[in-house]
């Protein structure tokens, strides 16, 4: 559970830039493309209630350097949304709250909170459609890498059992 305390611990997103070493340039420059339609942003103020979003993420992390600067520019500006950003490694006990299918520490995480903090959603990583996308594409190129370099690669797996036994 996340408490208004806990929360307010972590870091705004200012301060979050403020430390970045990894992807900082990256970064900023899909900050100032990221293009939210108004539509999109008058429906989260039309929400009308006070939203506390946690972020959970690190500078280096790929899905981070493309996920964050949307949020970010989805929520700038908007008086009825604070952000706070925690870095996963830094803060275990609240990434093992926001677990990946119970198992994986996957980055970022975007978990929705009302004024009492009672969380009301989250997203972990990239949305799912997304990850549908690219594990069709991670499996197409594997398919593919794997008839291409198919004996090498057998011959590496009896090097192996070779080597591991010193036979």
């Amino acid at each position: 559970m996340v408490t208004k305390e806990r929360f307010l611990q972590g870091m705004t997103f200012q301060q979050y830039l403020d430390q970045m070493g990894t992807n900082k340039e990256k970064f900023m420059e899909f900050l100032r493309e990221v293009k939210i339609r108004p539509e999109d942003r008058e429906a989260l103020k039309k929400l009308g209630k006070k939203l506390n979003v946690l972020v959970i993420t690190e500078d280096w992390c790929g899905d981070a350097l493309y996920n964050v600067p949307v949020f970010a520019k989805l929520v700038e500006g908007n008086p009825n949304v604070e952000m706070r950003v925690f870095l996963r490694d830094k803060n275990p006990d609240l990434m093992d709250q926001y677990l990946n299918q119970g198992i994986y520490r996957s980055i970022p995480v975007f978990a929705f909170f009302d004024e009492h903090m009672n969380e009301i959603a989250r997203f972990i990583e990239r949305p799912p459609k997304v990850t549908e996308v690219v594990e069709k594409k991670m499996l197409e190129v594997r398919r593919a890498l794997r008839t291409e370099h198919l004996e090498e690669w057998r011959q590496a797996v009896v090097d192996e059992v070779r080597g591991l036994l010193k036979a």
